[in-house]
């Protein structure tokens, strides 16, 4: 039988009346007057297509029982003791026997009702009617199938008007939960606090919030506000602004209706900025997600670096059907979604927020808290700050998309990299066995590329001048290539194993990118193209909001906020044109039940609603960022407040936060409610959010009819409404970090405790690891620690991080240290010091070997890495270690890998044999083990042993 839909929590939510029990329809897609098949399946033997209108399979013959021939649908809800009638129309080429069977979809396959009918050349129509015996919840193991089998001679079936009516439990996809919507996460002390309950009463309702204690702290009345079109609701609001003592665990109640808890505090959303964040390492292809900065639940072996059964993206050719006659090293980047595909489009407006989000900071907001070891990521102390080295990751793969030189088509950029074929449910990157192919260039992934290198470009200037560079070249050559080809546009019909992409309007794009271009080099032909377009001067800017498909919007935020010559009257009226939106948002929000800046012609809810409530928030913000006007700020936290709980489905949509978050992501790692052995989405992934299309049969199912903002589930299986995607997460991002610049301090005025004594390991001539025992801050909490070496009176800080590990790098040869960890908290206060350590740095001339495992029930994989601390260069190297167990090397990469009893030997490869000084090369291998798999720990090159 076919897999199953993941199951689903069902539950009459507040307010709402069951209906009879035949108004019910239990299937999907029973007219088949789409076009299409979906949801219905056909198993194997069989092969199934709509055509004149109806579902007909086509039956191999010689099979034994009808079951070994069938097609169905899944997810289909039953409910014990209840009744239920089965009507269809069939008819086949040859008379034959088929069974209607209801029952459950995985073994032991029990069954609810089999009717055995006898089907003619002659349209028939049936009725069934039987009583359930199995309790089956939507998207839950509930089957209705025809079985078609045990004929000797082929045979083609078809069925139309299929109809499945019964049950009392009416479809929906949220669970029982409290009629009063707050933000779960927390309010700012100083600002606007509001929830909004459900009531159809016409007076005030009189609120109590009580603290942790559940001792009562304030009162008032609610504001009547009457049916609310988004939620199809009738509600009241509560404001309780008034209250401003911090704290955790509040709750507000109105009658007998009490909300999920919350804080008053500035910390929540302050960590939330990080959260956000961190979503983008978790992201990462090409290279391990470990443990130390994600914890062992998150980590996970590198994805598609031809580690088998992937067939990697070092080597990727294009769709067969091009032949464009090169492959493509695309290594790196983010994964786009719960997928394993790689589009530019999606990565261009992502990467792009993050660093308008550092840029932004950097000229009219505070950088400091988006700098180097601020993020727990493996750049975090190499002097960059850690946003650009996470954006980084996504620019290089953009870079590599580019066409080679000599090629047709040079300069322009591949519109898309993924899977020949849809993966399934989950698939861990490492896991992928699909062979990977480049989709053809489009000037609209030319002109993203342009726009995100010419913008990187401008802000590695000074951090990194050769990068800059490569930058600025790629950035120009691709734009000319656009020029040259305005009209290639991405195929909306290609959409096997990744999403199509499609865009037939570029214009956006062209004046996105010529604005960056000009930003950062002030040359006249990209002010021309600037200033001669349709779009100047903020004509992009609308109340529906930007998105990877409507993009102009980001070249004029960029020109507000980076100076050039543009006349200082049309920067202006590109700021205007911002807060006008911004008015626009706040006069909407001001009739809402439950204020979200989001809005579409006809009400009704989009895919991916919730990242552009989050861009419509940074228009707000940026709108208060150049009139300083409270009401801009008020709007951008209302956003947020709708995004982690005050909204009609009463979930925070963003896992992690909340007492009612989201979990169940459509994700193909982060799918825990498929497989128990795999996590839920980590803290600070934005869900999709309301969708009204409903365009997965899970969401069709449990949510026909719902009102906009109520068209949400939290199931895997509902991509429609519960897909993560990196430009929801980048706009998240850039609001969070904003909203927690934004929110007042509070009156934390106690330092936190000191860190614990630091312990010193993997010394090398130039480097050391330090770790210690978290500090602590009951008030506003730990921000960050500094490494500060101590030499007399002198102080020096040494590295800065999040959390209590950090990696020294660039120290002296042959020389003693002594070194403390302060830390400091969220109110910027910091700790005494810690208690000193001291360590000598080893002699010059030696080495330094890092190893890392990710382990797994009987298996590993190993990362080492071998840096050369002397002074002169290895023409060749060779790295020798014992195992302390009975752990096997079964496949290496990057070396000669053998292995003799416990003693491991790998001895480099012509191409990364060369390493000059400070510099380093990467290894590794899978292996096998049993018992314990502790690290080596004595590591020799070139017969040296290493730090």
């Amino acid at each position: 039988m076919t897999a199953v839909l993941a199951a689903a929590t069902l539950g009459l939510t507040a307010g709402a009346v069951p209906a009879s029990a035949a108004d019910y329809e239990r299937l999907l897609n029973g007219t088949f007057e789409s076009g299409t098949a979906d949801p219905w399946w056909a198993g194997s033997g069989t092969t199934a297509r709509v055509t004149g209108g109806e579902f007909c399979t086509a039956v191999t013959g010689g099979t034994a029982n009808g079951y070994d021939a069938l097609s169905g649908q899944n997810g289909v809800p039953f409910e014990a003791g209840q009744q239920y009638t089965l009507n269809f129309d069939a008819h086949a080429t040859t008379t034959q026997q088929i069974s209607a069977v209801a029952g459950e979809a995985v073994s032991p396959y029990r069954q609810i009702s089999r009717e055995d009918l006898t089907v003619t050349p002659a349209k028939q129509h049936f009725t069934v009617t039987f009583t359930s015996t199995l309790d089956f919840p939507a998207a839950g193991n509930g089957q209705l199938a025809f079985w078609f089998g045990g004929q000797a001679t082929g045979n083609t079936v078809c069925l139309d008007n299929i109809s499945l009516v019964g049950g009392v439990v009416p479809p929906g996809g949220l669970p029982p939960t409290s009629g009063v919507r707050v933000n779960q996460e927390s309010y700012v002390p100083g600002l606007p606090k509001r929830a909004t309950v459900i009531s159809d009463a016409t007076t005030p309702l009189t609120w109590t919030l009580k603290n942790s204690a559940g001792t009562a702290v304030a009162t008032g009345q609610t504001r009547p506000r009457g049916a609310d079109a988004a939620s199809g609701e009738k509600v009241h609001e509560i404001d309780f602004s008034a209250y401003e003592t911090e704290g955790t665990g509040y709750t507000l109640t109105v009658g007998a209706e009490t909300s999920f808890p919350f804080a008053i505090a500035a910390n929540g959303l302050k960590q939330l900025r990080y959260d956000s964040l961190a979503f983008f390492y978790h992201q990462r292809s090409g290279i391990p997600i470990e443990a130390q900065y994600v914890g062992a639940g998150y980590a996970r072996p590198a994805g598609h670096v031809n580690v088998a059964p992937n067939q990697g993206d070092d080597r990727v050719p294009c769709r067969s059907d091009l032949n464009c006659g090169y492959t493509l090293d695309v290594r790196g980047g983010w994964y786009d979604a719960g997928d394993h595909g790689k589009y530019v489009v999606n990565g261009g407006i992502a990467a792009w927020e993050l660093l308008d989000e550092y840029e932004r900071a950097l000229r009219v907001g505070d950088a400091s808290a988006l700098g180097d070891g601020k993020l727990a990521i493996p750049e975090r102390a190499n002097g960059v700050p850690d946003i650009l080295d996470e954006a980084r990751w996504e620019v290089d793969f953009l870079l590599e998309m580019q066409v080679p030189d000599g090629a047709p088509d040079a300069g322009m950029v591949h519109h898309k990299i993924h899977d020949a074929q849809w993966t399934s449910l989950p698939t861990r990157p490492d896991q992928d066995s699909q062979p990977r192919r480049l989709s053809p260039p489009s000037t609209a992934a030319t002109l993203n590329m342009a726009a995100v290198a010419a913008q990187a470009s401008r802000l590695w200037r000074t951090v990194d001048p050769a990068y800059s560079a490569k930058l600025l070249a790629a950035a120009e050559k691709a734009y000319a290539a656009a020029k040259a080809n305005p009209n290639k546009l991405a195929d909306p019909n290609d959409g096997t194993g990744g999403g199509t992409y499609s865009d037939s309007t570029v214009t956006d794009e062209f004046y996105w990118a010529a604005a960056e271009l000009f930003a950062t080099t002030g040359k006249s032909a990209y002010r021309g193209d600037v200033t001669g377009s349709a779009l100047y001067r903020g004509a992009s800017f609308t109340t529906h909001g930007f998105d990877w498909a409507s993009t102009g919007a980001l070249g004029d935020i960029t020109l507000a906020l980076v100076p050039t010559d543009l006349p200082a009257a049309d920067v202006s009226a590109i700021k205007t044109a911002i807060t006008t939106t911004a008015d626009s948002h706040l006069a909407q929000l001001s009739g809402m039940g439950y204020p979200a800046p989001y809005r579409t012609a006809d009400g009704t809810y989009e895919w991916g609603s919730n990242g552009l409530v989050a861009n419509n928030g940074v228009v707000l913000a940026l709108a208060y960022d150049f009139t300083k006007q409270d009401k801009y700020r008020d709007g951008a936290f209302a956003a947020l407040d709708y995004l982690l709980g005050r909204n009609p489905a009463n979930y925070s949509y963003v896992s992690g936060h909340g007492d009612q978050p989201v979990r169940n992501v459509h994700h193909r790692f982060w799918a825990h409610e498929l497989d128990a052995s795999l996590p839920t989405a980590p803290p600070g992934a934005l869900s999709g959010g309301p969708n009204s299309g409903l365009q997965d049969p899970t969401a069709a199912r449990l949510l026909a009819g719902c009102p906009p903002q109520r068209c949400f589930v939290d199931d895997i299986q509902a991509y429609s409404v519960n897909e993560v995607a990196i430009n929801w997460n980048s706009a998240l991002a850039w609001l969070t970090n904003w909203t927690a610049e934004k929110s007042p301090s509070g009156a934390d005025t106690t330092a936190p405790s000191a860190p614990g004594t630091p312990a010193v390991s993997a010394v090398s001539a130039t480097g050391a690891t330090v770790t210690w025992p978290a500090a602590a801050d009951p008030e506003s909490g730990v921000a960050g620690y500094d490494v500060v070496g101590v030499t007399g009176s002198s102080r020096k800080v040494l590295a800065t991080v999040a959390g209590t590990s950090a990696t020294l790098t660039g120290l002296t040869p042959s020389t003693a240290y002594t070194l403390v960890v302060v830390a400091r908290n969220g109110a910027g206060a910091n700790s005494a010091d810690s208690p000193s350590a001291r360590f000598t740095t080893l002699a010059a001339g030696g080495c330094a070997v890092t190893y890392a495992a990710n382990t797994w029930n009987g298996g590993f994989t190993a990362t080492v890495t071998l840096t050369n601390t002397g002074t002169t260069a290895w023409p060749s190297w060779t790295l020798k270690f014992p195992f302390s167990g009975n752990q096997k090397v079964t496949q290496g990469w990057s070396a000669t890998w053998s292995q003799s009893g416990a003693d491991v030997s790998a001895t480099s490869l012509p191409w990364n044999g060369s390493v000059a000084p400070g510099r380093s090369v990467a290894i590794g291998f899978n292996g096998s083990y049993s018992g314990s798999n502790a690290n080596p720990r004595a590591f020799t090159v070139n017969g040296v042993a290493c730090g």
